[in-house]
């Protein structure tokens, strides 16, 4: 899970305002809405085999 500490936390006025996040690092950029992760943590979890149906594509 992300740190606490690492992510500084808005007070949101409207839904919208919401920032989508990483669930493991708490990063803001390069999140995947599919997988809740961020691009990096992604790559790590699909060599890892963590995440099912999903492989390195190559052509």
């Amino acid at each position: 899970m992300a740190k606490v500490s690492n992510i500084v936390k808005k007070k949101v006025k409207y839904e919208v305002q919401k920032v989508n996040r990483c669930l493991r690092c708490g990063r803001s950029r390069g999140f995947i809405r599919r997988f809740g992760v961020c691009r990096i943590c992604f790559r790590e979890l699909v060599y890892r085999g963590y995440l099912p149906g999903v492989k390195k594509s190559s052509w």
